[in-house]
């Protein structure tokens, strides 16, 4: 790695990886963006934008190259688990874009493989690095609101040119749970530090494509929590979280995705019993955190934050929605 500077390839021109990620690696004061791989023919178009050295016409090819450490994967989620799995045979750091996998075997063979392979490898769920987070955090643990009792999150948009669209085909690993669902779980599981113990998940399955457009779950909880989320492909857009607690609560209306060109700006809303509110604003860019994060891991050569055994307990969860969504039945963890 020249001057401390992770130098990154993408492998594919994906929406996420131009609207967010790339600005966000040239954002990283840690970071290099100096290579993109695409059969897409407007990749020329992509490099010239945002001036990257190398453009490659396969993923292999950019695999090859021996200036790249790290790699990010914005891939469709059915082929994750083939291009980390390429990556760190060629010894490349992984970022992967959540879901990381779409089973908990899948998810336990990557994970093994990259720690035999000595490369570091993370899920993309970048919300978690916006400091407003740890704030709710800190304010749950100072017993401001009381006794913490029910979290419930929802994220949901509305697809409106449906034909094309590659979350909703099966055989891509479509599906609201996979897309933004698996924000919601990450985040109970984050703020409550506390792993579900059975779930019930009703989603019924769309006549025309075949996966669940909408989601609502119920969740028990280890620390004797409840928690329920609801995700949607067929709602307004909404992106939040609410923890309901003994003497108040806390409302985090923007909780997920906050692009740079918001201004990276959080929210937290918080009620007390008595009628007051509070609200905090927190500031930071999730995306370049999260690289930066990242690649200061690779330098120092540590797991990040959000690695393995973490990664694994997510997938379970997901796994067990879908198996609840299938039988109809509370499903045990």
């Amino acid at each position: 790695m020249s001057d401390q500077r992770v130098r990154w390839g993408v492998l594919s021109t994906a929406r996420i990886a131009q609207n967010t990620m790339i600005p966000a690696i040239m954002q990283a004061n840690n970071a290099a963006i100096i290579a993109i791989a695409s059969q897409n023919p407007k990749v020329s178009e992509v490099v010239a934008k945002f001036s990257i050295p190398n453009f490659y016409s396969s993923y292999e090819e950019l695999l090859e190259d021996p200036e790249v450490d790290a790699v990010y994967i914005p891939l469709p989620n059915s082929l994750h688990k083939e291009w980390v799995m390429k990556a760190a045979d060629k010894g490349k750091h992984i970022l992967c874009e959540k879901p990381i996998a779409l089973s908990v075997s899948e998810t336990k063979e990557m994970i093994e493989h990259c720690q035999r392979k000595q490369v570091i490898l993370m899920e993309a769920f970048m919300y978690q690095f916006h400091p407003q987070h740890q704030v709710v955090k800190n304010i749950l643990f100072s017993g401001e609101i009381g006794q913490p009792k029910l979290m419930r999150a929802n994220f949901s948009f509305l697809i409106e040119d449906r034909a094309q669209d590659i979350r909703l085909d099966p055989k891509l690993g479509g599906g609201s749970i996979y897309d933004i669902g698996c924000y919601c779980i990450h985040s109970i599981r984050n703020i409550l530090n506390s792993e579900p113990i059975r779930v019930y998940v009703h989603a019924p399955a769309d006549p025309e494509f075949k996966v669940e457009m909408t989601a609502i779950a119920m969740f028990e909880l280890d620390n004797g929590m409840m928690a329920i989320f609801d995700c949607s492909f067929d709602m307004v857009r909404r992106e939040r979280y609410e923890i309901i607690a003994t003497h108040g609560s806390i409302v985090v209306p923007k909780a997920y995705n906050l692009p740079e060109y918001f201004g990276g700006e959080g929210t937290i809303i918080v009620e007390k019993e008595n009628g007051e509110e509070r609200i905090e604003k927190v500031y930071g860019h999730e995306y370049t955190l999260e690289i930066e994060h990242f690649s200061q891991c690779v330098i120092d050569g540590v797991q990040p934050v959000y690695a393995g055994q973490n990664i694994f307990k997510n997938m379970k969860v997901i796994e067990a929605c879908y198996e609840s969504m299938k039988s109809g039945k509370w499903v045990v963890l």
